[in-house]
């Protein structure tokens, strides 16, 4: 039988790291996700070669992710970012695959990282500011 007051710190411990956790998320959550500094080296990297003028990407869909304005402007079927809201936005729809494979981001190829996607995320969730 377990000792009663080594239950109530086992518990004491696992409340609090529950809380450190939550306190954890909630800080990275709120640092400021800057376009420039966070968002376009990923792109540069993982983007870039289907997704601008004359590439594969940009003729099937129209989508140029060379800069701020063209990423915001979507694609032919319409906008990829919605400011502020994560769950309609396109492009986090695309990279997260939550949507039928034929147009997973990128394509034919290991999708983005965990860490790339919150970056994109948590951009997007600050308003998908140019910044």
């Amino acid at each position: 039988m377990v000792n009663p007051s080594k239950r109530i710190e086992r518990l004491l411990v696992l409340t609090m790291t529950a809380m450190l956790m939550v306190a954890l998320w909630a800080s990275a959550a709120a640092a400021q996700v800057s376009f420039k500094e966070d968002v376009f080296p990923i792109i540069e990297i993982r983007c870039l070669e289907c997704h601008q003028s004359g590439g594969e990407g940009y003729e099937a869909s129209g989508l140029d992710m060379s800069n701020y304005e063209g990423l915001m402007k979507g694609t032919k079927s319409g906008p990829m970012i919605t400011p502020g809201n994560a769950v309609d936005s396109n492009l986090l729809a695309v990279i997260d695959r939550r949507t039928s494979a034929e147009i997973w981001m990128p394509h034919n190829t290991k999708q983005l990282s965990k860490c790339e996607r919150q970056a994109f995320r948590f951009w997007v969730l600050q308003g998908a500011q140019d910044n």
